[in-house]
Order: C-alpha cells, then structure tokens, then sequence
C-alpha cells in the first residue's frame, strides 16, 4: 500500500545527522539574550551572583516568539528579524549582530517549541515533541514506552511526506542501518501484532451476546408452554 525506499534511500535519512533544522513560519522559538559572551550562564565561582540582588537574580520566565507569514519574529529594541530559512545556529549569530549595538559581546540561543512526531499503532495514539533537532526513532519510541509485546518491532514505518520507510528494530544490525534522526512532522508506525481469536471475541462480542439472549429467551417461552 505504501511505497519503501530501498536500503540506500534510509541510510541516506539516516544520515541527516548533521543537518541543522531551519525555521519556518509559524514556528515558535525561544530566544535568550545573554551579556558578555553568556559569562552569566557559567559563573562557576558565583561572582556574579554575590554582585546581584535576591529580586534580579531570580530566573526570568522564558518568553516564545512567533514566526509570522511573512517569515519574521519580532523582538524587543531590534524590532522585526528575518528568522525563515535559516538554521538556528544562523539565526543565532545574526542576533548577536543586531544586539551587538545595545550589549557588550552578546551571546544569542535560540530554541523551537512546537515541533514534534506522531507515534500510532502498538504504542498507542501519542504526540511526542521533538526536544531537540536531533532526535532519533529509538528516542521516540523510548517516550512512546517502547515497544511492549504486542507491537512488531520489525515492522516499523516512518511515513515522512510522500515516503514511507520501513525500519526493523528487531536485530542490533537493523538498529544500527535504519536508527534515523526524525524530522518535524514525522509519524511513526508500529504495527500490532494480530491476534485473531481475542480480535474475533472482540469485534463479534456483541453480536454473539445479542443472538445468546434471543435464544435464551426463546427457549424460555417454549418451556413455559
């Protein structure tokens, strides 16, 4: 029903390792700014903290920004930035540029909220966010709670757009070949293992109940001729 790629087309998904994720509209991006090349986020020896009073030291709430359709984000002092097409790390250095003006050495991080893949099948109806922009199957999976008895773990299928790829967990080798890094929007498929009799029992129940109470009814009547 669904088209596979052949060996060479997952190992090539499988090696998108490297490749960074790159933001689109609609995203929603956490963005930190931090002074003098984040020395506030290190701070091993606490200078800086004996140097801050209790009210200011307290962490500040993360705010989240919203990619809008023409590609930007707007920020405070810099305004409206063009965030669409580029990666993270990009995006992050073009921060540091544009507050370059207001801060000393400024260190920019940058983090997307509202990615995430879609486990059905064995595992359950489950929606898992994509924590960071190199997430593998096996880390999905592992948030879905794993593959239990009643799922094939070689038989597994990450339908991406118009592709569909067949994974098999089931041996070490096919962990290894077929461990792919998961992309915004993925589903995960794991099929379940049939079990006619408790399906049947299942699906015919009802029926079966139905036609049990007819019968005993009418041998009720008949016995009370």
């Amino acid at each position: 029903m669904f088209r596979v790629p052949e060996g060479e087309q997952l190992a090539q998904a499988a090696r998108q390792t490297e490749r960074n994720y790159v933001v689109q509209k609609n995203d929603q991006l956490q963005i930190e700014i931090y002074t003098n090349r984040g020395e506030r986020i290190i701070d091993p020896d606490l200078r800086l903290a004996e140097n801050i009073s209790t009210q200011a030291a307290q962490t500040r709430p993360a705010v989240t920004y919203h990619v809008d359709l023409n590609g930007n984000v707007k920020l405070p002092m810099v305004g409206e930035v063009h965030a669409e097409g580029l990666t993270l790390r990009e995006l992050e250095e073009d921060l540091e540029k544009k507050f370059a003006t207001y801060y000393a050495n400024p260190m920019a991080v940058v983090r997307y909220l509202n990615k995430r893949v879609i486990v059905l099948g064995a595992p359950g109806g489950q929606v898992i966010p994509l924590m960071n922009e190199n997430m593998e199957l096996a880390e999905i999976l592992a948030l879905a709670k794993g593959i239990d008895v009643n799922g094939k773990a070689n038989n597994i299928r990450v339908v991406r757009g118009d592709q569909v790829f067949l994974i098999d967990f089931s041996t070490i080798d096919g962990y290894r070949k077929s461990n792919m890094i998961m992309e915004p929007g993925d589903i995960v498929y794991v099929e379940p293992i049939r079990k006619p009799v408790s399906e049947a029992v299942r699906d015919y129940g009802p029926l079966v109940s139905v036609i049990a109470s007819i019968v005993t009814l009418i041998v009720v009547i008949n016995n009370t001729k």
